[in-house]
């Protein structure tokens, strides 16, 4: 037998020992056996698979609703754009006209600095306007980041069928899917993980300590087997929940507003009145 012979031979015997993976399933097992074995750390493993995770996600499932956007009116006063743009940290804000519907283009908070300083006077916003990018809510996210790289892009304002305004995404919404939360020095600071925001209406960041929910709340919720809400609550639905999913908790309505395919990130959550069963109180009164 030749050397080429004798090559092919073993090339096919290692094919029949050692299949290539065959699939998406196949080649994350094969993933997660390489790091079991220590030739591939947690961390790449974890990117890996968010790599994966991100060409099989839509815009539809990241996006951020409309009611959560941070936007500019083009007729507000500068004094008020300036004052939201400060308060709200972010550093692009879609900018619309008459209704929200109507996107005009995304403001750079850095193109406001020369006026903070300056005081001008009678600026049209619509003059340091960057053109809005436009996308469908089907985009996959693969693409999107592509996109992103390819136009400079941070920002697309996400639309439906219709035309109107769906919601937002960023690139940090995008790169977040593939190595976590990305935090920075103007994210939430630890004071306000319990934000109140209306009637019995709070964001919870899912970090919280349990501890620190039952001191506000007064409750007395168990911190043995989880130490944080977020614990706690992803128990409770059974899975890692995903956007928009809801639960209760007692009289607590919880609302997954930010997660990705590892853990949850932020709720939104709704004290509501314990309801009471009027027929059962008949029957006992009887």
């Amino acid at each position: 037998m030749s050397d080429t012979e004798q090559r092919g031979w073993l090339e096919r015997l290692g094919d029949i020992l050692s299949p290539e993976p065959k699939s998406r399933d196949e080649l994350l097992e094969v993933l997660r056996e390489a790091n079991d074995r220590n030739l591939l750390d947690a961390n790449a493993l974890s990117m890996i698979e968010g790599v994966l995770q991100v060409s099989q996600m839509q815009v539809r499932d990241i996006m951020l609703p409309p009611n959560q956007m941070v936007v500019v009116d083009i007729n507000a006063p500068i004094e008020d754009t300036l004052k939201l743009v400060i308060e709200s940290s972010h550093s692009r804000f879609p900018v619309f006209g008459d209704n929200k519907d109507e996107i005009l283009g995304v403001l750079l908070a850095k193109n406001l600095l020369p006026l903070a300083l300056s005081k001008s006077e009678g600026l049209n916003l619509k003059d340091i306007l960057h053109p809005a990018v436009f996308i469908p809510e089907s985009k996959r996210l693969n693409v999107l980041l592509e996109d992103f790289r390819h136009t400079h892009s941070h920002m697309a304002i996400v639309v439906d069928e219709y035309g109107g305004v769906a919601g937002l995404v960023t690139i940090e919404d995008v790169l977040e899917q593939i190595v976590g939360d990305i935090e920075d020095e103007s994210d939430t600071e630890e004071e306000d993980f319990i934000k109140h925001i209306g009637d019995n209406e709070y964001t919870i960041k899912a970090l919280t300590e349990i501890e620190d929910f039952n001191e506000h709340f007064n409750e007395d919720y168990s911190d043995e087997d989880f130490d944080t809400i977020g614990g706690l609550v992803t128990h409770a639905f059974g899975h890692v929940p995903r956007r928009d999913e809801v639960i209760y908790l007692d009289n607590y309505c919880f609302k997954v507003l930010h997660a990705d395919r590892r853990r949850v990130q932020l709720f939104a959550m709704t004290i509501e009145e314990p309801h009471h069963d009027e027929s059962t109180s008949d029957e006992e009164s009887q």
